[in-house]
């Protein structure tokens, strides 16, 4: 039967639908919720507050007179019943919510995921299975992606969203990471691995021309990609290194997670060390002072490679600098028979991916077999339930390309206030990092 001939008693209210979904993931109504879940979608989100039901199941567990108004739900017979309040029963309706396609990541009109709200209200059990859920929806992202190249364009046209997995949705478009880059700056390729901050937290740059109007800066890389970031001009000031839209690219705070890092991947005098992505020259400098045999440094920004001429690093003693992309340059050293006790990876606009692809095909040729691995960990660190998340991601991936890791907690100093350039977000775009640890990632090869 057409929509035009449809009799008006068996069609249903699209709107109505959506809010009974939404009061009975608030109220925890499991039976009523599976009934409703038929004809309706797990996936829908309230216009006004941004609410999904995930969201509106696990924010029901605060004692709140005005839950309803927040869960988009109103009118008589909307009272939250008792039970909305016992995690177990939001447990439940969560699990559910999640086997008929809730997306793990989506955002409320505060910026929130439904894992973000479990951790506010500090909801273990509830968190816990959000994490859970946005693991298993990244590694399965992950692993399509792996195939991705074997399908035909066309027939993807074609397919449309009938190659949508229910529940496994990639990072909404602009959440901070791009794929983590893994210095926590950009979004990238496998989405949902973005190390840079949600669009939505970024301030638009605006300027004021001679008359006193404002208008918005246009920036020079707004998708913070690699090849632009090659290309843009870099700003050396006290504490910090940005790029041309006031991005950090490094700052000193991560001066100690530097140190720790290269401590732990060169304990000891006399062995051979690289470092991928010099920045700041923070953790080379780190190696340095532990006195490795030889230490190469892979940099492929010419502004950054002007400043190591500059600051003499080209006439260190034992130290090779590399010039050009990490992709180029550590086949070439793989094939002179270089072998290495040490890598360090912290490049800035690229991907998980990018990470990934490293550790999956290039350590291993490099690698000595008692050496040790480490990256900079920025993984989703805009928001706790990400890097939470990124973290698990990480760890799978590199048991599948047989390393084990050790996490190494360190904690991060107060980046709110404003004197310290080094320490301050005052003057940045954007925030790269918004939790209070960090993971701290040393990777040995398994057995």
């Amino acid at each position: 039967m057409s929509e035009a001939n449809q009799d008006p008693a068996m069609a249903v209210d699209t709107n109505t639908l959506n809010d009974e979904i939404l009061l009975a993931a608030t109220n925890h109504d499991n039976e009523a919720l599976k009934k409703l879940l038929k004809t309706g979608s797990a996936r829908i989100q309230d216009p006004e507050t941004g609410f999904s039901p995930l969201h509106a199941a696990i924010a029901s567990c605060e004692a709140d007179t005005d839950m309803n108004e927040e869960a988009g739900v109103e009118g008589e017979g909307d009272a939250v019943h008792s039970n909305a309040l016992e995690e177990d029963a939001a447990l439940a309706t969560v699990q559910l919510l999640i086997e008929n396609g809730a997306i793990w990541n989506d955002l409320d009109k505060n910026d929130e995921t439904p894992g973000c709200i479990a951790h506010r209200l500090g909801l273990k059990k509830l968190y816990r299975a959000m994490v859970t859920a946005g693991v298993m929806a990244e590694l399965l992202f992950s692993r399509l992606d792996q195939y991705a190249p074997l399908a035909d364009e066309d027939e993807d046209e074609e397919m449309g969203d009938d190659n949508a997995i229910a529940g496994f949705e990639p990072t909404p478009s602009g959440q901070h990471g791009a794929e983590p880059a893994t210095n926590g700056q950009s979004n990238g390729t496998v989405e949902g691995f973005e190390p840079a901050p949600n669009q939505s937290a970024a301030p638009e740059l605006m300027q004021t021309d001679e008359n006193g109007e404002q208008s918005e800066v246009k920036l020079a890389n707004p998708n913070v990609n690699n090849e632009d970031y090659l290309r843009s001009e870099l700003i050396y000031s006290p504490g910090r290194l940005l790029d041309s839209d006031k991005n950090a690219v490094m700052m000193d705070w991560e001066t100690e997670i530097m140190k720790a890092s290269a401590d732990k991947l060169c304990p000891k005098k006399g062995l051979r060390t690289m470092n991928i992505g010099h920045g700041m020259g923070i953790v080379d400098t780190m190696f340095l002072a532990n006195e490795p045999e030889m230490h190469y440094i892979v940099e492929a920004h010419p502004a950054v490679m002007k400043q190591m001429r500059e600051t003499g690093w080209y006439e260190k003693k034992n130290v090779r600098v590399c010039e050009g992309r990490w992709q180029d340059v550590l086949p070439k050293l793989a094939a002179e028979g270089v072998v290495l006790d040490a890598m360090y990876y912290d490049t800035y606009a690229e991907d998980y991916s990018d990470l990934k692809e490293l550790f999956e095909e290039h350590v291993i040729a490099l690698l000595d077999s008692k050496g040790k691995f480490g990256f900079y960990n920025g993984l989703g660190a805009d928001r706790q339930i990400c890097y939470d998340v990124y973290t698990e991601v990480s760890e799978e991936h590199l048991k599948e390309a047989g390393f084990d890791v050790e996490w190494t907690v360190l904690q991060v100093p107060n980046l709110k206030g404003e004197d310290d350039p080094g320490a301050s977000w005052k003057g940045i775009r954007r925030s790269y990092w918004e939790v209070p640890e960090y993971r701290l990632p040393t990777c040995t090869f398994i057995g």
